[in-house]
């Protein structure tokens, strides 16, 4: 089974390097972009062994994401599965 992890800067914390991709847009003639954030998407493929239960596997993608894939003090995160 495949499941996608999308992280995210909190929307209180501060993103130079979408504030940089902002302002590069604009200087390429893309006008009107007001804000950018930038995120990562993490994609992990789980042996079906493992993925029985939807709820365990969501809930140990959620463990995955609070101990390495996301920093909770400034990041939130989305867990999809499918």
């Amino acid at each position: 089974m495949k499941a996608t992890v999308v992280v995210r800067l909190k929307a209180e914390v501060l993103d130079p390097q979408g504030d940089a991709v902002r302002r590069a847009l604009g200087t390429l003639g893309f006008e009107g972009v007001k804000n950018v954030r930038i995120g990562k998407i993490v994609e992990i493929e789980i042996d079906e062994a493992h993925s029985k239960d939807p709820k365990d596997l969501t809930a140990r993608l959620a463990k995955m994401s609070d101990e390495m894939l996301a920093n909770p003090v400034i990041e939130d995160y989305e867990v999809k599965l499918g």
